[in-house]
């Protein structure tokens, strides 16, 4: 039966508020979607979207959403019945009132803008030496900060809340978050216990982070920090507590929580919320810049867990390096994402397409133990590693991570393998340079097996989405993170010795006519697909809608009427013919 004209008013209702949606929609663009964090072992399958802001009186319309947000919130309820789409509003965290004589609380949401961050000194190149040790920043008190080794993690001491509570935070540049235990746990030694900090402000929102190994779940708050061994003075940022986690504390670790220097596109739960690093960068005026040296090369990967390292905050220590420092473009703001245009064992190209190396990043990575290469690229270097080598028979576990391969201690395996090199693009993009590695870095030794042998492990793993630039390849350099001029920096570590020899190289420049102009895909994996994908289908479904209420208003041109032939009854040829 055709709706009367009373009948039709709810659907002209609906129909208003539905284009007046699809009209504040086409003004305000989506907002970029969740990128998950890091992990350790963590590697490339970092990335995750999260598609439902999670519920509470916090949530809210973000920064940068117009003033009819309150009205498309209204809409969105409305219309939720008819056709149901997914979004992720970011959340608004209210400001932590700052406690009497502590620094001022972080601002947890970002200007709406989008525009990068400039440097905070004025500066165009963001780049800082050596300073005054009477100023904010001191390089040389920063040398010698971390602890740790390549199998674990280089961690970073560092005390929290009022009064203090020290702690070891493992230094990761491949996640966002600043998080540290919250509740006693089997695998670490401390935690970091809320109540006994004056300083604490709980912002009330659950955090969970999932990685490639391992995932944890907190809640979100702020604290004031001090770095014995960093920038002087005491900051306020925003910490996440870790009250569940699985296979993220694993045993013999020292250190009690994650210290994320990604950017806030991967912090969890929506990029509003400011970094460790950007809170600093703010509140201490520091250039937009770190650097990173971990001192574990030749040495056992499971190891005491005293081999060094130094992570410089706001800048470049000119003693942590030696000959020039390379720089290749950032190609995204998310990971340290660079790109590489091939790889050569031996010498030898392994003439693989340059995109496979980059497919579908290709990321610098303090947080990965291993160098991670995809699939395809892993099972070319195995191949030529065991073709070039001086073993002739090997067993297959030994490349898969199953096995170690063991010498007497007298001996010195790494002559019997190649080098490995791994060329970037420079920042002028017709030309390269290459960062190589010995074997020294990518055949390590391991503690604690046999009396009389000494057993080795292949420090390089397959991946399946990404190829990541691990400790294996890190420990060989002093990698600088200069996120003012969107650049990631190496230069040859002196600590990367083993024996007295140097077991990394830096080469360049060459050129780059015999690679493509551009080897990272143009489909960037963690842009808003689905969320165009969503708004697609909500027109979709608005304009069927359209369709359905302009077929129900207009009038018939002719009205049929039934007969006792057109009622299908059980006597019909239909229903006996389905029935018998």
């Amino acid at each position: 039966m055709k709706p009367g004209r009373g009948e039709a008013a709810p659907f002209l209702l609906l129909l208003l508020l539905l284009l007046l949606l699809l009209l504040l929609l086409l003004l305000h663009p989506p907002p970029r979607l969740l990128q998950s964090g890091s992990q350790a072992a963590a590697a490339s399958g970092r990335s995750r979207c999260s598609w439902e802001a999670p519920p509470g009186p916090r949530a809210a319309a973000g920064m940068g959403m117009p003033l009819a947000a309150p009205g498309l919130l209204l809409l969105l309820a409305g219309t939720a019945g008819i056709c149901r789409a997914f979004f992720s509003l970011p959340l608004r965290v209210s400001h932590p009132a700052a406690p009497g004589g502590s620094p001022p609380a972080p601002v947890v949401l970002r200007p709406g803008s989008g525009s990068r961050q400039q440097d905070p000194l004025g500066g165009a190149d963001g780049l800082a030496l050596a300073s005054d040790p009477g100023g904010t920043l001191n390089f040389l008190a920063m040398v010698e900060n971390l602890q740790g080794d390549s199998g674990r993690g280089y961690y970073l001491e560092m005390l929290i809340g009022t009064p203090p509570q020290a702690l070891n935070i493992l230094v990761d540049t491949g996640s966002s978050n600043f998080a540290v235990a919250g509740v006693p746990d089997p695998d670490v030694t401390s935690y970091f216990n809320t109540k006994l900090s004056s300083t604490y402000k709980s912002q009330g929102i659950d955090v969970t982070v999932k990685y490639s190994q391992g995932s944890w779940a907190g809640v979100l708050g702020t604290d004031v920090i001090t770095i014995p061994k960093g920038i002087y003075g005491s900051y306020t940022v925003n910490i996440a507590t870790i009250l569940e986690s699985e296979n993220f504390f694993l045993p013999g670790v020292k250190w009690h929580g994650i210290l994320g220097l990604a950017y806030d596109a991967l912090a969890k739960p929506s990029s509003s919320v400011e970094t460790f690093f950007d809170s600093l960068v703010r509140q201490a005026k520091i250039p937009n810049i770190f650097s990173l040296q971990m001192c574990g090369a030749g040495l056992p990967v499971s190891g005491s867990g005293t081999n060094g390292g130094s992570l410089v905050l706001g800048g470049i220590e000119p003693n942590l390096y030696k000959g020039d420092i390379w720089y290749t473009p950032i190609k995204e703001e998310w990971y340290y994402q660079v790109e590489i245009l091939k790889l050569e064992v031996g010498g030898q190209n392994l003439e693989l397409d340059c995109r496979e190396y980059n497919a579908d990043k290709a990321i610098v990575d303090s947080g990965t133990t291993l160098l991670r290469l995809p699939q395809k690229v892993f099972n070319a270097v195995v191949q030529a590693i065991a073709r070039t080598s001086l073993i002739q028979e090997f067993s297959s576990g030994f490349w898969t991570g199953s096995q170690l391969a063991c010498w007497d201690k007298t001996e010195r395996p790494w002559s019997l393998f190649p080098k490995l090199s791994i060329y970037l693009r420079d920042e002028n993009s017709s030309r390269s340079f290459r960062i190589s590695i010995l074997p020294q870095l990518y055949i390590q030794p391991i503690l604690g097996i046999g009396e009389n042998l000494q057993c080795y492990r292949f420090g390089i793993s397959s991946s399946m989405n990404a190829l990541v630039i691990g400790a294996t390849v890190m420990e060989g350099f002093y990698v600088i993170f200069d996120r003012a001029q969107k650049r990631v920096g190496f230069a040859v570590s002196p600590c990367a010795e083993v024996d007295g020899s140097p077991v990394s190289e830096i080469e360049g420049p060459f050129t780059t006519a015999d690679v493509a102009s551009n080897c990272v895909s143009s489909v960037s994996f963690h842009e808003p697909v689905l969320w165009i994908a969503s708004y697609a289908l909500m027109s979709l479904c608005g304009i069927i809608l359209l369709v359905l209420i302009i077929l129900l208003l207009i009038p018939p041109r002719c009205q049929h009427r039934y007969t006792d032939n057109d009622v299908v009854n059980d006597e019909s040829s239909l229903v006996r013919h389905r029935w018998k």
